[in-house]
């Protein structure tokens, strides 16, 4: 008496369903970015002369303080040379105005010499104090300046192409870098968010909240990486009604590159044990969204409310977890109308991750 006869049987129409479930989903704001290195160091010559050695590799990953080039140092090594000897002179005329000073001091107060004399003599070792002063000054300017013929690395990060090779004169004050370093460990992500988001954004950051990046790849398939949110831009851009983000990466296995278009994903914060469905059971009236809900052979119109989509899934209201929805065969159903429900090797419950 139960079962279904022939006519009521071809009159259904076959779908496949998905149900319905509990679980956690983030909200994301998707946009797009550019790597950009923390630091880009352009190195020039600050000394006019050949090159004597080239001790990096092109694209080599160097360390803060690692040899780069070597500029022939012998004329600055003269300069110095010259500077310390003129400060030994004027040390020894210096230590003799002293010595001269202290006699006179003895011999004024035995009336020996005038006052004037004795004055001068001061004065004298007044002007030989300048003068050693300056020499020192000499001195420290050689040094510097030899201390530019041995060019290190500023900072950590990947050589760039080579620029100069060994035999060539290189002149201080060239616009011509002599080498490029680009740190690439931490490396950032700047993106644009539009300034509607920029309050639910700001709550968040507000209460010391640590808010998480996703970046992808310009196909946004693959995901290169996940990094924290490091700091906002401080106008808003009148011309594109965005703001600048950038987030911060370890970029430990160097999947990004500087300049790299990404796709960047910001999770502003997580609906916690939500109702999930597949995407492809929500159906559309407009501006209201709906699904057919499945109860035993039949369906019914449900709207609903989404709340954030992730992937293939969507947060929604207006379910309870374990109902069925269609997901096929949607230009064939209506309010009631009889269904026969055919299962898809597709549809995979939430108990393999959520994923349907």
């Amino acid at each position: 008496m139960g079962n279904p006869t022939a006519g009521e049987a071809n009159n259904s129409v076959i779908i496949h369903t998905g149900t319905a479930y509990q679980g956690d989903m983030g909200v994301y704001i998707d946009a797009l970015g550019t790597v950009t290195p923390i630091s880009t160091v352009n190195i020039f010559s600050q000394v006019s002369g050949q090159v004597l050695a080239v001790h990096y590799r092109e694209g080599q990953i160097v360390q803060k303080g690692d040899p780069l080039i070597d500029i022939d140092p012998r004329p600055y090594q003269a300069q110095l040379q010259q500077a310390e000897g003129l400060l030994d002179h004027d040390r020894g005329v210096l230590k003799q105005a002293e010595i001269d000073l202290a006699r006179y001091k003895e011999a004024f107060t035995s009336h020996a010499v005038a006052k004037q004399v004795l004055d001068d003599q001061e004065q004298a070792v007044i002007q030989d104090q300048g003068a050693v002063k300056y020499d020192l000054g000499q001195v420290q300017y050689a040094e510097v300046q030899l201390s530019y013929c041995h060019i290190a690395a500023p900072t950590s990060g990947r050589v760039g192409l080579r620029l100069v090779d060994s035999g060539n004169t290189v002149f201080a004050g060239s616009s011509n870098a002599l080498v490029v370093i680009t740190e690439l460990q931490p490396i950032t992500v700047v993106f644009n968010v539009a300034e509607d988001h920029l309050g639910e954004i700001q709550t968040q950051l507000s209460q010391h909240k640590s808010l998480a990046v996703e970046v992808f790849d310009r196909s946004a398939a693959t995901r290169l990486a996940t990094g924290d949110l490091l700091t906002l831009d401080n106008q808003i851009d009148t011309s594109t009604g965005t703001v600048r983000f950038r987030g911060e990466f370890s970029n430990r296995d160097l999947t990004l590159f500087p300049n790299q278009f990404v796709n960047a994903r910001l999770l502003v914060r997580t609906l916690w044990n939500s109702v999930l469905i597949p995407n492809d059971a929500i159906q559309r009236n407009g501006t209201q969204a709906f699904v057919f809900v499945v109860n035993k052979n039949t369906v019914s119109v449900r709207e609903i409310t989404e709340q954030s989509t992730d992937g293939n899934r969507s947060a929604v209201e207006g379910l309870r977890g374990g109902e069925m929805v269609a997901l096929s065969s949607f230009d064939k159903l209506q309010e009631g109308t009889r269904v026969t429900v055919e299962q898809s090797p597709q549809i995979a419950t939430h108990d393999t991750g959520g994923e349907f």
